[in-house]
């Protein structure tokens, strides 16, 4: 049984920052979704291992996320949080090494999610 685990999540104020981490990240291609009140989960970021990522359109440059190897964990770094950030953000991991996607559907493993509160 695969177990991803995220930590980081917490209570911020608009334009600060977290940083989340997802164990383990030995997948080929590995992601970040959240699940914001009254939307469906959505893709935020995503990486595989030949250094390719993606983003969601809303990120905007605000967030990070890489691979750290020495730690096997998964790091997605936020900047400037906004209150419309707030939700529950997991983690993912594909069995495949493929294109770094932001559609759930292509993802075989999930954590149980990393709370995120931003107040205006």
């Amino acid at each position: 049984q695969v177990q991803l685990e995220e930590s980081g999540g917490g209570s911020v104020q608009a334009g600060g920052s977290l940083r989340l981490s997802c164990t383990p990240s030995e997948y080929p291609t590995m992601g970040w979704f959240r699940q914001t009140p009254g939307k469906e989960r959505e893709g935020v970021a995503a990486l595989n291992n030949l250094g390719r990522t993606n983003y969601g359109d809303f990120v905007k440059g605000r967030f990070t996320i890489s691979a750290d190897n020495a730690k096997n964990t998964l790091v997605l770094q936020m900047y400037d949080l906004k209150p419309e950030d707030t939700g529950m953000y997991y983690c993912a991991a594909r069995r495949w090494l493929s294109s770094p996607f932001l559609e759930r559907i292509y993802y075989d493993y999930w954590g149980q999610g990393t709370q995120v509160t931003v107040s205006s």
